[in-house]
This record gives C-alpha cells, structure tokens and sequence, in this order.
C-alpha cells in the first residue's frame, strides 16, 4: 500500500472533489430543463408517455423552485468550505484550519484547567494530601486509568503484582519512594541461581528453609540442610531474609508471596529467576498528577494513620 500513495495523491483527491461538484451542476441543469413534448398531430402533450395501471401517466413538470434553488445553494455552499477548509486535496482553506491544530488548542485548554484543579495541592504534603477528599477523589480516578489493569481496582494486586494495600514493600512505602516509582518505574531482576546453589535436591532445600523464615510450612530437616545454601541469597535478601529497599529485594520472613507460594514455587524462581516491570508513568502523568496519585496510593497502605489524623483534627477544623 506504500506504493500507492504518492506526492500526487493530492490531485487525485482534488479531481474527484472538483468531478463531483461539476457533476451535481450537470445534473441540475439537465433537470430543471423543461422540455416540451408533442403528441403525432403536433399537440403539446405534458406527459412523458409512461403509463402505470393503464391510466397513471408521468406528467413532464419541471422541478420546483423551492427544490432548484436549495440545490443551488448546496452547491454554493460546497465551494465556500472548500475555500475556506481543507478538502480540496492539499489546499489548507484561507482559516488555516486542521483537525491537529484543533486537537492541539484543546489540549491546551485541557491543560490549563487542569492546571487550576492542581494548583491548590502544590505545596501540601502527601501525607496531607492523602486527608484531602478532593485530591483523594482524583488519586482515585487517575489510579483507576492507569494502575488498576495491573494492581486491580481495589489496588490488592495478584500473582506478580503488588498488592498496595499493605505494609510490604519492595522499594520502600514513604511519599518520596512512591513518587520516585511511580514517576521512574522498577526493573526487578532476580538471576537464575540453581547453579550457585547445587544440585535440585540442594535447591529443594534452599526452597524449605525459605519457607521456614516466615513460619510457612516447610519440611524442617531439609530446612536445616538448607540453611548454609542461603549463603548465595543472604547478598540481596540479607543474612536474616528481610530483603533490602535499594535492591527491591523482597522480605522473606513475612507471609507475603508475590510469585506463589510453597516449595515448587521458590524452586521455580530459583532455578529459573523472575523478571518484574513497572514502566515509568513520567511520559503520561505531569508531575502534578503523581503528587496526588502517590497520595491515594500512599493512603491505601496507611489508613491508620489517616484515621489517627483525623481524630487528632481540633472540632470543625476543615480537612482541606
């Protein structure tokens, strides 16, 4: 299809414009001609000789002038917006108008009032804004278009996905982390380390003794046997499994699984590792919708201390 369009496409599309217009002309002047029709003896007849019915005979009117002259202003018409707009192939139209340039001056307005409605959280915290009904609201909807296809719309996440409705964080859960993340993105990597480990039987062990610093149930003499192959692990995860913040590397102690749960599971992503990808939302969302979208997000894994907040408020104190 490349091939077909060319630098002369353009007259193409004018010729076709032009043949119309030249053409509804043709017909209306062919139609609105009367003619006068004679019978054999030289007598004017007014009809066209087409009987229906034996008795229905088409009468030889010419066209209405009501009809005639909307015609003619229809066609009047054409050719004014094809002076003024773009239609007649690469002609841009005297206004200069074009649907980009239409698109580009609402945005701008679009950006504008957007402007206004965040300009009243500039200067708050987040933790102050996460008490703010109004910037609640919006963290919600720009929450919902934007994070809920992964994190759910209740924001509790699932298999791989973060749920961030709780204390577990791999990056850390203050404003500025938040922030940082959802404005940069995260490649979490974790390489393969069967090798490092030894053989599946050792990585079955490595598996349980996983699975014992949290208390999860586990085989306990495979635990033990295990305990000195964390060594390879204990470099990102910490010599007591709690993870590590700068690295995203997850705190094995708790109950929280984001790749499944048990032994085959920690065996899987030993032996083949895991690679996670929140793209960075720094091409769509201004500076400004972050702020408040960190805000809800953050809200979401505090509400206690929202409520605690709220209770400490002297009476009729506005939460704005």
């Amino acid at each position: 299809m490349s091939d077909f369009v060319s630098n002369g496409w353009h007259l193409y599309v004018a010729g076709i414009v032009i043949g119309g217009l030249l053409f509804c002309v043709f017909v209306l002047l062919v139609s609105a001609r009367h003619k006068v029709i004679r019978d054999a003896q030289g007598n004017i007849d007014q009809t066209t000789g087409h009987v229906w019915d034996g008795d229905l005979r088409e009468l030889n009117n010419p066209l209405p002038r009501w009809w005639v002259g909307l015609f003619v202003l229809t066609i009047v018409f054409s050719v004014g917006y094809l002076a003024l707009y773009p239609g007649l192939g690469a002609h841009e139209g005297k206004l200069g108008w074009s649907s980009a340039k239409a698109y580009q001056d609402e945005v701008i307005k679009a950006k504008a009032t957007e402007a206004q409605v965040y300009a009243g959280f500039k200067d708050q915290p987040v933790e102050t804004m996460a008490r703010n009904p109004q910037a609640l609201a919006i963290g919600e909807r720009l929450f919902l278009n934007n994070c809920a296809a992964c994190h759910g719309s209740d924001a509790r996440g699932g298999k791989s996905y973060p749920n961030l409705t709780d204390k577990d964080w791999l990056h850390g859960g203050t404003p500025e982390k938040i922030i940082e993340t959802i404005t940069q993105g995260r490649h979490g990597m974790m390489p393969p380390m069967a090798a490092a480990v030894g053989t599946s039987e050792e990585v079955r062990q490595l598996a349980n003794y996983v699975l014992s610093l949290s208390g999860s149930a586990h085989n306990s003499l495979m635990a033990e046997l295990g305990r000195d192959k964390f060594k390879a692990c204990a470099a990102c995860h910490g010599a007591d499994g709690k993870g590590n913040h700068a690295l995203g590397a997850p705190n094995l102690t708790d109950k929280i699984w984001l790749h499944g749960w048990g032994e085959a599971a920690i065996v899987d992503i030993v032996t083949k590792g895991k690679t996670n990808i929140m793209p960075a939302q720094k091409d769509r969302l201004t500076a400004d919708q972050i702020k408040v979208l960190a805000s809800y997000v953050w809200g979401l894994s505090n509400p206690t201390q929202t409520a605690q907040d709220d209770s400490n408020r002297p009476a009729g104190a506005s939460t704005q």
